[in-house]
């Protein structure tokens, strides 16, 4: 996903959020975050089974 991103660009996005909402605002954010994102996967991976399902008993009959 982020396979043409290099470290100075990371470090550059880090200093850039760290300017914005300061260091103790910082880890808040990116725990929302991670949170967000394993929602997100976890709700990607209940559509990719439901679908999955879907075909196969379709397939069945």
């Amino acid at each position: 996903m982020f396979s043409n991103i290099g470290a100075g660009e990371i470090i550059m996005i880090v200093l850039v959020a760290l300017l914005l909402f300061g260091p103790k605002k910082l880890p808040e954010i990116a725990r929302t975050i991670g949170k967000g994102m394993n929602q997100f996967k976890k709700s990607l991976h209940e559509v990719e089974t439901e679908i999955k399902d879907s075909i196969d008993l379709d397939k069945k009959d």
